[in-house]
């Protein structure tokens, strides 16, 4: 068997085997060839695990909120994943691996997997490897999947758009409920959670999400707000309770079939824009572009030209 073989691995990680499964979603991560080929191995495969994605800023708590919703889920004999995604080393170009470390409590047990992945600063990357990835996992066999960002901001609106259902931590005294409004996660949550709710500043903080909630206009679902104290444990059922909620509301309305749909839709379009972003770094790469390149440079033909040019003998 080849070294990294999707097919292969692909089904010793349906028996369970962690190892065969990491390699798989390095797979992933890597992209070409042995990527798409494991992407098409898992497409149409039924993707029974249901995606709930965690945002935030930075401190609010949330790889311990994480962590005690794995508890939740353990608590009634399912297995669950999460794709962790940590900032990118400066040294390594990998994962720094925080999350993982503030889940260690999980480390031993074998129906957890934890995962993390490097946002390596390249948006589109990250955006097409998490799709695939939660793929995977859906396709062993686990019933949930947990996606927690690294902070609120682009990157994050797209990547736990990738979910089922989306919840936006706050912290009391710190503007973030007017951060998330600014970031567009008033739009996308389906969930708040005000965490370290014992601290000052928690009613005001719950004040501002209501007012905006308030201005907002919601069809059929409106996010809850729940406090909750991940550290102590306290609030954690509610905002777990509040998940499986809202996953009913999904089911029992249409709308997840819907948003399932537009996801995919939103994944090729992803696909196709880096695909196309790929033949462009060929064509302007390739050698007999310096001929062309030094027209433009001498005024003999405008840029839009070469462009129309360039892209008609491409589709040739």
């Amino acid at each position: 068997m080849k070294a990294y073989d999707p097919e292969q691995l692909l089904a010793q990680a349906k028996q369970s085997n962690r190892v065969a499964l990491a390699k798989l979603l390095s797979i992933v991560e890597r992209g070409g060839p042995p990527a798409r080929e494991l992407a098409r191995l898992t497409w149409g495969r039924g993707e029974s695990a249901y995606l709930v994605g965690i945002t935030g800023s930075p401190g609010a708590g949330k790889s311990t909120l994480t962590d005690r919703l794995i508890s939740q889920v353990r608590a009634k004999s399912r297995e669950v994943a999460v794709i962790a995604i940590d900032p990118t080393s400066p040294f390594s170009g990998g994962a720094i691996l925080g999350d993982r470390v503030r889940m260690q409590e999980h480390a031993t047990d074998s129906g957890v997997f934890i995962r993390s992945m490097a946002t390596r600063g390249h948006l589109g990357g990250l955006a097409l490897a998490v799709p695939d990835a939660t793929r995977v996992l859906s396709a062993v066999g686990f019933p949930y999947v947990f996606i927690e960002t690294v902070g609120v901001g682009q990157v994050e609106v797209e990547v736990v758009g990738a979910a089922d259902t989306i919840v936006v931590v706050l912290t009391p005294g710190w503007g973030d409920a007017i951060q998330a409004n600014k970031a567009g996660l008033m739009e996308v949550a389906d969930l708040f959670v005000i965490n370290k709710a014992d601290r000052e500043g928690a009613r005001e903080t719950r004040r501002d999400l209501e007012l905006m909630l308030e201005m907002s206009r919601f069809e059929g679902w409106v996010p809850p707000i729940v406090e909750t104290v991940a550290t102590e444990g306290k609030g954690i059922e509610e905002a777990f309770e509040a998940i499986e909620s809202h996953r009913q509301y999904l089911e029992r309305s249409g709308v997840g079939q819907k948003k399932r749909e537009a996801r995919i839709l939103e994944e090729l379009t992803r696909i196709v824009r880096a695909e196309v972003y790929r033949k462009v770094d060929q064509l302007i790469s390739d050698p007999s572009f310096e001929a062309r390149k030094a027209e433009m440079m001498r005024g003999e033909i405008d840029p839009y030209s070469l462009a129309s040019d360039l892209l008609r003998l491409e589709g040739d």
